[in-house]
Order: structure tokens, then C-alpha cells, then sequence
């Protein structure tokens, strides 16, 4: 059986992809850092369909807790073959005057560290060089990363560049060993993030400057990382799929 870890898998983006990935045969450990009963709710949602998943508490910016999920996942799972890097956050919508460094770093521990934390215990897992049978990476990052959020979030903005620069390099380096690495970028999605960054209305709000004149939905995202897991893949490695309505 194919296994999958999803992070941030309880809410938005990282929901609906465990929830696909289960339906197309995957056992899935659904990541969340503190909402356990939404990650029981996509748990239970999959157990309904006749799939099978478990809740893994862990915040990934945290080393040690990183290496208990993955442990964990191996144990009641089996051995990692998908994993897909969507935990993330962002804070209230700021120019950079009003950046703290407390908060840059908060953004770049989770965002960043954690997606390389998680990276390297799947590699660990997966790699041809560890005794593994291959697998592959997906990293979401967001259109962000080139449009650079400007008087919103160029923090976060910046943290998925170095999501994207690190699914390139971490794709050259891993691409002899049986992992394929690749990136999707989100654009304007109807997520709760939105309203971490104080709008919740906030796809509304731009939608019509976008050329598809709509917001995208979370299942839209969650096609591009299946396909992107998928062997209908199998030759694609350091590609980014952009869904961002055409901007």
C-alpha cells in the first residue's frame, strides 16, 4: 500500500488531499499542530469511505517532534512512499515597517525548517541510499513566492522562495535515488488562512483581478499534488504546477 503523510492535513488544502489521496488508495497520516478534532474529523471522513488514516500531532518547526511523527507513521502505517509539505502559517496583514523579528522567525521555522525537517526524514525513509523503494515530494508553496505579497505578507511571501529553491536543489539531489520532488503554487484559494491574516474575505476581495475571475478551491490544488505523486508523473522532477487562476 502506498502511504502518505499530509502536514497541515486537517483544514483547507492539506484536507482535501488527504482526503483524495485516501480515496485513490493511499493510507494517510494527517498532520495538525492543535486542532485535533478537525484532524479527527478528516480521520473519521476517510475511515467512512474505506480508507484507512491516523492523526499525528506535531508541530513541524519542532525537530524532535518531526522524528516522533515520522517514527510513529512508520510503525502504525508502514514505510513512507508520499509526502506532501502544506503545513504553513501567516500573521495579520503588515507592511514591513511593522515586522518583528519574532514574527519573521515564526513564519521561516514553520514554513521553511519545518518543510526541510520533513524532507529529510522522508528522504531518510524513501532514498535508494537508505535501503528504501523511492517515493515522492510534493511541496506547496504559493504564487506568492513571485509575486511577493507586497503590504501583506512579504514574509511569508519570502518563505515560500525558499520552499521553491529548496524543492529544486532537493530534487537534483535526491532525483538518482528514486524521489521525485516537485512544487505546486496556490494562488488565491477559499482556505481559512485568510482569515489568520485578518481577511477572511480576502478571495473575494481580489478575485476579479484575477484572468479566470474566480477564487480556486482546495480540491483544485489537491488534483495538481495527486498527479504530482502519482506514476502519471513518473518523469516529472523539479517542476512547479502554478494555480493561481492564470495570474
Amino acid at each position: 500500500m502506498k502511504i502518505a503523510l499530509v502536514t497541515g492535513g486537517s483544514r483547507g488544502i492539506g484536507r482535501a488531499t488527504a482526503i483524495l489521496l485516501a480515496q485513490q488508495g493511499y493510507a494517510v497520516g494527517v498532520n495538525y499542530l492543535s486542532n485535533a478534532t478537525a484532524a479527527q474529523s478528516v480521520v473519521d471522513d476517510i475511515a467512512k469511505m474505506g480508507g484507512k488514516a491516523i492523526a499525528l500531532q506535531a508541530d513541524i518547526a519542532d525537530e524532535a517532534q518531526v522524528v516522533a511523527m515520522f517514527a510513529r507513521l512508520g510503525d502504525e502505517l508502514g514505510p513512507l512512499t508520499a509526502l506532501v509539505n502544506n503545513a504553513g502559517i501567516l500573521f495579520q496583514q503588515s507592511t514591513i515597517e511593522n515586522l518583528s523579528a519574532e514574527r519573521i522567525n515564526k513564519v521561516l521555522s514553520t514554513n521553511v525548517t519545518g518543510y526541510f525537517l520533513c524532507c529529510r526524514e522522508a528522504v531518510k525513509i524513501m532514498s535508494h541510499r537508505h535501503g528504501g523503494k523511492g517515493g515522492a515530494i510534493v511541496n506547496v508553496s504559493s504564487a506568492g513566492a513571485r509575486l511577493g505579497s507586497p503590504g501583506e505578507y512579504v514574509d511569508y511571501a519570502a518563505s515560500k522562495g525558499a520552499v521553491d529553491t529548496l524543492t529544486t536543489g532537493l530534487s537534483l539531489e535526491v532525483a538518482a535515488y528514486g524521489i521525485r520532488v516537485n512544487g505546486v503554487r496556490p494562488g488565491c484559494i477559499y482556505t481559512e488562512i485568510h482569515a489568520s491574516g485578518g481577511e477572511a474575505g480576502r478571495v473575494d476581495r481580489l478575485k476579479t483581478h484575477l484572468p479566470m475571475q474566480r477564487g480556486g478551491q482546495p480540491e483544485e490544488v489537491a488534483q495538481a499534488i495527486f498527479w504530482l505523486l502519482s506514476d502519471s508523473a513518473s518523469y516529472v522532477t523539479g517542476s512547479f504546477i502554478e494555480l493561481s487562476g492564470g495570474k
